[in-house]
């Protein structure tokens, strides 16, 4: 029986990155497998209206869970959708003979490392060498990371962002939405709590691609002399994949996390940005506009060197292993 290895590796599979920390997870433990299915109640339904949000945040979870049986010496094999008659059952994972891949098992000890930072990061560029290991990484969970590889580029698809914030932020739903997951009750293990919130960085000369968070209360790192204005050198990736069904969802999630593991483990820095997608015409303009490339957007990710005299990032709150499992 492999039961307890399996909880273990669920128990990390928690700290995944979701929108707006949802958590939009359930999980059931067997003798020697664990099935990733989707919490529905947790679907925001404003900000996410066709589920890509939740589906790519559990493809994250799967992720997570597979880099964590790595590193136990464990080999897995995946099912993805293996009901179809039960839409929310995502995924089946199975021990099999073997010692798992050691790429996964690398990326382990990222886990409790990774934070989502929506602070100013470092003027410093990230190396080509460091993007083209971070792509390296996404091909090998099923999807391909597009770069932005000039300022004009960049400049779009941040237009294209800033303008998914404007066709959201007018709505009361979205609002709402918002306004519960940014203030949660006391207590409660999940959402962004303000503590992980930075305000816009004072002296910032373009526009900000990153989602208006309200009530923040984490402190922009200090601009350092002779460094100019408060914008950063921070890259703006984007996880595509050559379709848009909900097993292509799952593989860019899937993506993102070994995206944003691999970053860690290099010393980077990271942001996910999902409200370029949840418009579905933003999306397409951002593919068909920005990129130029025939695969879907799923997700963009912001990726930097963290700022100098940035402080140590709060641990975001995540539910306990008990509130995320099913009954077998």
């Amino acid at each position: 029986m492999a039961r307890p290895q399996l909880v273990t590796a669920v128990g990390h599979a928690l700290r995944a990155p979701s929108v707006h920390n949802t958590q939009p997870w359930r999980w059931r433990i067997g003798g020697d497998s664990a099935e990733l299915h989707a919490d529905w109640g947790r679907h925001l339904v404003a900000t996410d209206p066709d589920r890509r949000d939740l589906v790519v945040s559990c493809g994250a979870a799967l992720h997570h869970l597979l880099v964590a049986l790595a590193a136990q010496g464990l080999e897995a094999e995946v099912d993805r959708l293996p009901n179809p008659d039960d839409a929310g059952h995502l995924a089946t994972v199975t021990l099999r003979p073997g010692a798992g891949q050691a790429a996964d098992a690398a990326l382990f000890p990222a886990i409790e490392r990774r934070h989502t930072d929506r602070r100013r990061m470092s003027h410093r560029p990230v190396p080509a060498d460091a993007l083209t290991v971070l792509g390296e990484h996404a091909r090998r969970a099923g999807a391909v990371l597009v770069p932005t590889r000039d300022t004009t580029m960049r400049g779009r698809l941040t237009a294209a962002l800033v303008e998914a914030a404007h066709r959201q932020e007018p709505s009361a739903g979205y609002t709402v939405e918002l306004e519960l997951w940014t203030r949660r009750y006391a207590g409660a293990r999940d959402g962004v709590p303000p503590e992980s919130i930075a305000p816009a960085p004072v002296g910032a000369v373009g526009a900000s691609p990153l989602r208006r968070f309200p009530h923040g209360r984490l402190d922009q790192p200090r601009q350092l002399p002779g460094h100019g204005s408060a914008d950063d050198a921070a890259e703006l990736l984007v996880i595509a994949t050559t379709g848009d069904t909900v097993v292509d969802r799952l593989r860019a999630g899937e993506a993102v996390s070994a995206v944003l593991l691999a970053a860690t483990r290099l010393g980077l820095a990271t942001t996910p940005l999902s409200q370029g997608v949840e418009i579905d015409a933003v999306r397409q303009a951002i593919q068909r506009d920005v990129l130029h490339v025939p695969e879907q957007p799923q997700l963009v990710l912001r990726v930097g060197w963290p700022a100098s005299r940035a402080a140590e990032l709060p641990l975001t709150p995540r539910r306990d292993l008990h509130s995320v499992l099913l009954s077998t």
